[in-house]
């Protein structure tokens, strides 16, 4: 069974909103959303997302638009821990799972349900294919993600944390210095 959410967050780290149509299915999700930023420069980030089995990346399409013109990515992971972009090959994210689409809170949903860190104690290091907005540009990015509570995860990168709480389906529901979800 599939459920279908509509969820609009306040992105205070762009200065802007975002909003995902999402189906979530027992070990899947499909997603298409919409995102306007301020910060530091106007912009607009529409995207579709689509997971395999066990909430594994399988393809990020997203487009951007600003002040420099409109772009487009095709991010697509093989399965096998290869990814592409665009029809070229990645090396950079070789091995990585999980896209993470910036400043989208999405994209926190893929590994936190894949590995149960919403219910169960554990810490995950991962590595992602992270895609920083509006360049769209992709990066290898170390993460790690720490159950807390339940509904509750450190994520940490670099010198950033934030301590995320998370819905029943495993959507954020608020993420400090980065989201709060409305309504």
């Amino acid at each position: 069974m599939r459920a279908s959410r509509t969820v609009t967050w306040e992105v205070t780290a762009s200065g802007g909103y975002e909003t995902v149509w999402a189906e979530l299915g027992p070990g899947s999700l499909r997603a298409r959303g919409r995102a306007v930023g301020t910060l530091p420069e106007p912009y607009w980030i529409t995207y579709e997302l689509e997971t395999a089995d066990g909430f594994v990346t399988r393809r990020l399409v997203a487009t951007a638009e600003d002040a420099a013109g409109s772009r487009s990515l095709d991010l697509r992971h093989d399965g096998r821990g290869g990814w592409s972009a665009d029809g070229g090959r990645l090396p950079g994210p070789e091995g990585a799972l999980d896209c993470d689409l910036g400043l989208c809170p999405l994209t926190n949903t893929m590994p936190v349900l894949r590995h149960g860190l919403l219910r169960a104690p554990g810490e995950r290091d991962f590595l992602m294919a992270w895609v920083s907005v509006p360049d769209l540009v992709v990066r290898p990015s170390r993460q790690t993600y720490t159950h807390l509570a339940p509904g509750r995860v450190r994520y940490a990168s670099g010198d950033f944390s934030s301590d995320l709480e998370f819905d029943e389906d495993g959507l954020v529901a608020r993420y400090p210095r980065l989201a709060r979800r409305l309504g």
